[in-house]
């Protein structure tokens, strides 16, 4: 049986669109019979990577520093698929850039050169064979979200496992003004998910449904640039 962890990085947790679409897809691979392990990094207390390498040279596959990350590393070596939910910040929260800087641990430091590019790859105690990205953003286009994107492909690609997704949801905040869209791209949230644990990848017509624009550019501006202008103006 496939096992799944499921990272939330949302500092909103529960109440954020992050959460929307992440548990409708974890819904998705919980039908497809995987089993699900869900953390929110809002919740750990994550201390920055030190950056002096100990866990590869000194005390390999270890981290000197004594935080929550010890909790979630045993989880990361039994997980299949790794999902990491992300909202889009500058360019993404605190939290996350964290936890994802401290996977060094369970990276093995010996170097490969494949394809004009470095490589490495996770211990062999280490089950992740896939990494998938759920982001969000408030922003209209969906190239706000390209940063984020490029990171976690950038990892997948470092330590040789496969890149999953990206599950993009651009403007998020507009789901709530429009119900029939809404469910449209919660269902296909699940399909996705159950798509990805049956059949090992989510099919582009699926991502396009969930990635859809609800608003033209201009409005969302408009919009977005009165409600700042509101905001401005002395209380009275």
């Amino acid at each position: 049986m496939t096992k799944v962890l499921a990272i939330n990085g949302s500092a909103r947790m529960e109440k954020g669109y992050t959460h929307a679409l992440l548990n409708a897809f974890l819904e998705g691979v919980k039908d497809a019979e995987a089993t699900v392990e869900l953390v929110y990094a809002k919740k750990l207390k994550i201390r920055p990577c030190l950056g002096d390498f100990q866990c590869w040279y000194d005390k390999i596959g270890e981290c000197i520093q004594k935080d929550d990350m010890e909790s979630l590393y045993p989880k990361l070596r039994s997980a299949d698929i790794l999902i990491l939910a992300i909202p889009v910040y500058l360019p993404l929260p605190g939290e996350m850039q964290n936890l994802l800087n401290r996977l060094m641990p369970i990276v093995e430091p010996l170097l490969n050169f494949k394809d004009g590019r470095t490589q490495v790859k996770f211990h062999d105690d280490v089950r992740i064979f896939k990494i998938v990205l759920l982001a969000v953003g408030g922003w209209w286009e969906i190239g706000n979200l390209g940063t984020v994107t490029h990171i976690v492909k950038e990892i997948t690609e470092k330590v040789g496992v496969e890149f999953g997704g990206p599950i993009l949801r651009p403007h998020a905040s507009l789901m709530n003004e429009n119900k029939e869209k809404s469910e449209e791209i919660l269902n296909a949230t699940t399909k996705a998910g159950k798509q990805l644990i049956e059949e090992g990848d989510i099919a582009a017509d699926i991502l396009e449904i969930i990635s859809q624009p609800l608003i033209s550019e201009e409005a969302l501006r408009k919009r977005y640039n009165s409600d700042y202008e509101k905001a401005k103006r002395p209380k009275i």
